[in-house]
């Protein structure tokens, strides 16, 4: 990791910690609230409903792999490394779902849906926030505008590549999930095909180095667009 600031270090990785349990856990709501608008109440049932972390925590793909991800991006050495993280996974019953397929988009999407609202929302109060030169090149070194300034950038980035992600059309992504519905049925042998292989394909394309092709310019322009 070289020589770095411990304390910069830390707060940094806190910071990264709170936006990423608070992305995923509003993500992973949005799936369980939607789901019982559609008649299904088995998520609502496990205290799924709800914006407090806790339900939502897996606590490898929450908690350890996210804390490993932020310390490989210190080492050049484990550059490239591919790390999946995911929330505990909402669970759902479409056999309740009214209207079945629209449902299945519905909840799919709603994850996605929530992270680019947060997103949207958190740009638009940065925006401002430089406009009316409340955050300025004049106030950005200090400490207490700095960690405010990391967790809205960091807010912003985290849940657009959190959205952008699950869109990715293949299962167990949301954007897969909800593909299921819009094909027509002579693609089920290739969608099962799909779920069965698809966590191995999303790690390959992750080893590949592909998905940096999409976070990376896409960071770049929403960066544009604040700056």
């Amino acid at each position: 990791m070289g020589n770095i600031d411990i304390a910069d270090f830390f707060s940094k990785l806190i910071i990264h910690m709170v936006i990423w349990i608070f992305a995923v856990s509003a993500h992973e709501a949005a799936h369980a609230w939607t789901s019982l608008k559609f008649g299904d109440d088995t998520a609502e049932r496990l205290g799924r409903v709800t914006l407090n972390p806790l339900p939502h925590i897996d606590p490898l793909g929450t908690l350890v792999l996210p804390i490993v991800a932020f310390i490989a991006s210190y080492s050049p050495t484990a550059a490239g490394f591919p790390l999946l993280m995911w929330g505990k996974p909402t669970p759902v019953n479409p056999m309740k779902w009214r209207h079945k397929d629209i449902a299945n988009v519905c909840v799919s999407l709603a994850g996605i849906a929530t992270n680019l609202i947060i997103a949207t929302t958190v740009a638009v109060g940065l925006k401002l926030l430089i406009s009316f030169e409340v955050i300025n090149r004049n106030n950005i070194d200090s400490s207490v505008v700095r960690i405010i300034f990391t967790f809205l950038v960091g807010t912003i980035l985290l849940n657009v590549g959190l959205a952008v992600f699950n869109l990715l059309p293949l299962p167990p992504l949301d954007g897969g999930m909800a593909l299921e519905s819009l094909l027509p049925r002579s693609f089920e042998p290739l969608f099962e095909l799909l779920k069965t292989y698809g966590f191995l394909i999303l790690f390959l394309l992750m080893w590949m180095g592909v998905l940096s092709y999409i976070v990376g310019p896409l960071n770049r322009f929403i960066l544009n667009l604040l700056f």
